[in-house]
């Protein structure tokens, strides 16, 4: 039996939207109506995340439990009035030389990705032809360290950062763990980033070994939080705010305040759990947009 199908406008573009009533999150209902929903009323501050940034997405044509693929090439139906830019594959896109990205910069391409399934949103630390504007560290937990590790090592290198004139941000990943976003004045290369980044990490693992790893090997995490300075290399994407993820409930990746991150250092909720969408919305609805000091701009980070 065919898909049904509904016609409708969104800023002036038709799109047919089908499957509607199709379950992408088993255990908690939430439908592909409910994700389009949700990604047409949160695109006020996605958006400007996204804005000509080359996209990555991870599809769930049937639902977080059946499945999924990474696309990064704008697919065969892609729309004509959807932004495409064609750019250099990174290393890990194998037998191309160049790959035609999507680029989310309006309301109707969401939506549009959203019918796709197209459930979580990955965006590089640069915009189309320039060096990045935002460093990103991820903080991962190894079990039994969760969340509140995480927290208190969020305060770390906030503090770290402060004292070299870097500003930082707190958001969830969306599963597990946290990610600080600090804008920068998108004068260096990468490599000069990720090699900031990695020196920070380092010197917070020598100051604080019970805790902080900044080594990749998996055997070295367990019951520490993993600084993950390698976010800033130039083929590596990041999960963008406000994005879902593709876990049991639909969670979003959630920008914090820090005082939240304080309350989650402490034991304390709710900085230590993942946020749904529906609680995603009524925080934007209070709070607005708390990542938007990275739309602003930032310093040179510093050299060695």
């Amino acid at each position: 039996m065919p898909a049904e199908r509904f016609r409708v406008e969104v800023e002036g573009r038709t799109l047919d939207l089908s499957n509607l009533d199709k379950v992408l999150y088993p255990e908690a209902g939430f439908t592909k109506g409910e994700v389009i929903d949700y990604y047409t009323r949160i695109a006020p501050v996605l958006l400007p995340h996204l804005a000509d940034r080359a996209l990555t997405r991870i599809r769930f044509p049937n639902g977080v439990t059946g499945g999924s693929f990474f696309e990064k090439n704008a697919p065969a139906a892609t729309p004509e009035w959807v932004r495409t830019e064609t750019l250099p594959a990174p290393g890990s896109s194998k037998g191309r030389e160049t790959i035609d990205y999507v680029v989310a910069d309006d309301l109707p391409t969401l939506v549009w990705l959203a019918n796709l399934a197209a459930l979580e949103l990955h965006t590089p630390q640069w915009k189309i032809g320039e060096h990045p504007d935002m460093m990103v560290v991820d903080l991962d937990p190894g079990a039994p360290a969760a969340l509140r590790q995480c927290c208190q090592v969020a305060l770390l290198m906030r503090d770290r950062l402060a004292d070299d004139g870097v500003a930082s941000y707190p958001k969830t990943s969306g599963k597990k763990g946290l990610q600080l976003c600090c804008p920068i004045a998108g004068t260096q290369d990468a490599d000069d980033v990720s090699a900031y980044a990695r020196r920070i990490a380092q010197e917070l693992e020598k100051a604080h070994p019970k805790l902080i790893v900044s080594k990749m090997a998996k055997n070295l995490r367990p019951g520490k939080v993993f600084i993950d300075w390698s976010q800033n290399n130039a083929a590596k994407t990041t999960v963008a705010p406000y994005s879902l993820r593709a876990q049991s409930v639909p969670s979003a990746s959630t920008p914090l305040t820090w005082d939240e991150v304080e309350a989650g250092a402490a034991g304390k909720r709710p900085a230590t759990k993942p946020y749904t969408a529906t609680e995603v919305l009524k925080r934007v609805e209070k709070q607005g947009d708390l990542l938007a000091p990275l739309l602003e701009g930032g310093p040179e980070l510093p050299g060695r």
